[in-house]
């Protein structure tokens, strides 16, 4: 790792489990995050879906338990530097592709030449019950198979620039994860990084879906709100954020 992480240093793993598939429980809200009560599904635009409270705090804890390992590595994470040598707030650690801007490989050359882990079974079973409940359809994840994630650690100064995910090479929808501190999303437009854009709030165990006619809608997070997470998760200060792709690339 490049730093510690506040809340995301001490590696730990849920007795009994491989991957996250119990449904008990909900995390409760704090701050900025109202609950789940009043925080229905919403279709911000067509094929962009918020499901607030989607994970249990069973699944969440396995999930950031599962970052933590992928977070040591084989490819550690870092703040990813960009061309014109810029560094993201945010931290990434990458699993079955490693993204360095602006372009997907196996192999993490612009860190330590090795080979990022690879893309489990149980995370595109979850990538694909995502899709289902999203878009309230029961074939909607038959097709998907995400075969990259991108984990990002936010701490409460962190953010996250307007920007399209268009590396890929598939239209497949993103799924997105949230767990620990609640973030204001922004979901912008497919032509500009300006207006119009809506800003959410994104909460721990939510779920957000962005694919079809929003697939590549630039998109970024202006702000964190240090505190509003729960330690019941597992990840006592800051914001993970899972992003499931399918890269087309062989």
């Amino acid at each position: 790792m490049s730093i510690p992480l506040p809340g995301f240093e001490d590696v730990g793993r849920l007795r009994g489990g491989g991957g996250p598939d119990g449904r008990e429980g909900r995390t409760p809200r704090h701050g900025a995050a109202a609950g789940p009560e009043g925080r229905a599904r919403r279709e911000l635009a067509p094929g962009a879906v918020h499901v607030p409270g989607w994970l249990s705090l069973a699944e969440q804890r396995e999930l950031v338990s599962a970052c933590r390992d992928w977070a040591r590595g084989p490819v550690p994470i870092r703040h990813t530097r960009l061309p014109r040598g810029g560094v993201m707030s945010v931290q990434t650690v990458c699993i079955g592709w490693h993204w360095q801007p602006y372009a997907y490989r196996r192999t993490a050359d612009d860190v330590n030449g090795a080979r990022v882990a690879e893309f489990p079974d149980w995370l595109v079973a979850l990538g694909r019950r995502a899709l289902v409940d999203a878009y309230q359809d029961a074939s909607a994840g038959d097709d998907y198979t995400p075969d990259t994630a991108l984990i990002n650690f936010y701490d409460g100064e962190a953010k996250l620039g307007m920007h399209q995910d268009k590396e890929e090479r598939s239209s497949a929808p993103v799924v997105s994860l949230s767990i620990g501190d609640t973030c204001v999303f922004r979901l912008g437009n497919t032509e500009t990084r300006t207006k119009p854009y809506t800003d959410i709030e994104l909460a721990s165990g939510d779920l957000f879906v962005f694919g079809g006619p929003s697939r590549f809608v630039y998109h970024g997070v202006p702000k964190v709100y240090p505190g509003t997470g729960d330690p019941a998760t597992g990840l006592t200060a800051g914001r993970l954020n899972i992003t499931m792709r399918v890269t087309g690339l062989t």
